[in-house]
């Protein structure tokens, strides 16, 4: 078993990895009927695309010794109702630190490591993922 999740109420849950115990809330979006206080659901699978995406380019760069420390990810959930609401478009701009020099084979190696994340593969067609690089 991964998790567990517990309905709290007021559309709310309680999430629990189950090997590490622990614990992530979520609650609807406002624009959803909820208070939007924390990641929602439809956050949390946008968010684990970014986390999936660096997690993968930090296996290359540890393989390649590449140095990608406080690289940073801005993620942009757009949400469609086309009929129904759903997660249309993750957009994903990559910040590579500042002062780091990368080379074009480093580059290639992290971009296509990021596109190999299960999250990215998981992902159908009917959501469009774009990505951004700033090196």
């Amino acid at each position: 078993m991964t998790a567990q999740i517990v309905y709290k109420g007021d559309l709310r849950t309680e999430m629990t990895h189950v090997q590490s115990g622990s614990i992530v809330e979520t609650d609807a979006p406002k624009d959803n009927h909820g208070k939007g206080e924390r990641f929602s659901p439809t956050d949390l699978v946008a968010t684990a695309l970014g986390s999936c995406m660096l997690s993968i380019m930090g296996i290359a760069a540890r393989t390649h010794e590449i140095d990608i420390v406080n690289t940073k990810i801005e993620i942009d959930k757009i949400m469609v109702a086309d009929p129904l609401r759903r997660i249309g478009e993750i957009a994903v701009v990559f910040h590579l630190p500042s002062g780091k020099h990368y080379s074009d084979k480093e580059k290639t190696i992290l971009e296509k490591a990021a596109m190999t994340c299960p999250v990215f593969l998981s992902l159908g067609e009917n959501v469009k993922k774009t990505i951004h690089w700033n090196w």
